[in-house]
């Protein structure tokens, strides 16, 4: 971006995102006045290292929720316009659905970036409010790398609270300051986000999972032909030397689908595998588990119940075997395991007749997991996915009701050890006198 455009773009630099604290008692002082104080030192120093203009706004937070005063609304605009997204770190932060729907809608938009071509855009810089575990990072926070000991010990010890409410920690507070919004700026003109549609709020899912909540996991199924595989008619430019080569809107998208479907999935803090249907035993309705792989626990390695998500290509049914397996693997198909169809509206082969048959012989292979995806909120899922925004907008939502099918259905295992009968309440027990001997039915 040339200074011509910087000048006149007056979109806020960063996004600060933090967790409220409640209150502890009436009357009591605001408990987020520090980070009030904290985001106009930023939105100052930015200003003194940009040539914003007067009134632009250099950052935004959100300092009240209140309903019927169009929050949602104005939150959701400044996540899709907003350059940088700066997470205010701390162990409420990770507890909090609100935190976790702002960084998944602005994650979003560095996948659709990405998606588009844009590379890696690193637009996310994490800032300490206090000193946070990395055991206490959901799994889909670990990719940030940030070295905060950069910023000097005690800022990695302590993070922004223990230095702005000591005065003898002043002018290490001010650097520290400084040493953010230079930050904050050098990623805003090095690596410029574009801007999106606002995504509605209410809508957007947490990137965190639920407190008390262990690791969530789902696999991710390709069924999709290789460029050696398709007909000798059918355009090549979709497919690569793998299934998960898959790129049905490759007008759109630079990435193979299912390489951003798992990113995607991954940023709503599920640990996900991918594989080729072509690769699995239809027999069963996930890939068995198998040894773990160097650096990874055996832990981490799960049974062949977790749920699933296939991803069908339909010119992959063209293909005798492929089909005869995909109709083996749709007879036994639990109800946690959801299929979704893309195709690309802007792919002509896709319509007319041809596309209608293409129709027809899915409704016949897949016939009981089609039929579930018809009854659900997300029924286009199965219908057919036209455009990549409708598959990046309309995959956390198969994701949510597939987990759902799965905690409802699946069989669930007790922890190892004796079995203990469950407590009863028991009638009242009257106490003998102390004199009483034992009871033995009225005998001396």
């Amino acid at each position: 971006m040339d200074a011509a455009e910087r000048t006149s773009d007056n979109r806020p630099y960063f996004f600060l995102s933090y967790a409220h604290t409640p209150s502890w008692g009436s009357g009591g002082p605001n408990p987020d006045h520090w980070v009030h104080v904290l985001f106009a030192d930023l939105c100052n120093d930015i200003m003194a290292l940009t040539d914003l203009p007067g009134g632009a706004p250099a950052g935004f937070m959100d300092r009240e929720m209140r309903s019927g005063d169009g929050w949602p609304e104005k939150l959701s605009e400044n996540l899709a316009t907003c350059r940088v997204f700066v997470p205010l770190f701390s162990p409420r932060y990770f507890t909090s659905e609100m935190c976790g729907r702002e960084w998944f809608a602005f994650h979003e938009r560095i996948l659709r970036a990405r998606a588009t071509g844009s590379g890696a855009v690193p637009a996310i810089v994490p800032a300490l409010w206090t000193h946070v575990e990395y055991s206490q990072l959901p799994d889909s926070v670990r990719h940030i790398h940030v070295d905060h000991a950069a910023f000097g010990d005690r800022y990695a010890a302590q993070g922004f609270y223990g230095l702005i409410k000591l005065n003898r920690f002043h002018d290490e507070y001010k650097e520290t300051v400084l040493g953010l919004a230079q930050r904050i700026v050098q990623v805003a003109h090095d690596s410029p986000l574009p801007s999106s549609r606002p995504r509605p709020y209410e809508s957007t899912p947490s990137a965190f999972k639920p407190r008390g909540e262990g690791p969530r996991r789902i696999h991710l199924t390709v069924a999709a032909p290789t460029r050696d595989t398709i007909p000798e008619h059918r355009d090549a430019r979709p497919y690569g030397e793998d299934a998960q080569d898959w790129n049905p809107y490759h007008s759109e998208s630079t990435r193979p689908l299912p390489s951003l479907a798992e990113e995607l999935i991954r940023s709503l803090d599920y640990r996900t595998t991918v594989s080729s249907f072509d690769d699995e035993d239809p027999t069963g309705d996930l890939p068995a588990a198998s040894a773990p792989e160097d650096g990874e626990d055996a832990e981490d390695k799960v049974p062949p119940t977790r749920p699933g998500i296939l991803l069908v290509d339909r010119w992959a049914l063209l293909d005798e075997e492929r089909r005869h397996r995909l109709k083996e693997f749709d007879a036994g198909a639990r109800p946690w395991v959801s299929a979704i169809v893309p195709w690309n509206r802007a792919d002509l082969q896709c319509h007319g007749e041809e596309g209608r048959q293409l129709t027809e012989e899915l409704d016949r292979t897949l016939p009981l997991i089609l039929e579930r995806g018809r009854r659900t909120d997300c029924r286009m899922a199965v219908t057919g996915v036209p455009t990549l925004k409708t598959f990046i907008d309309l995959l956390p939502a198969v994701v949510a009701h597939t987990t759902r099918q799965y905690l409802k259905h699946a069989e669930a295992h007790p922890p190892s050890g004796p079995h203990l009968p469950r407590p009863r309440l028991m009638g009242p027990i009257h106490p003998q006198p102390p004199d009483a001997g034992p009871d033995n039915g009225g005998e001396a």
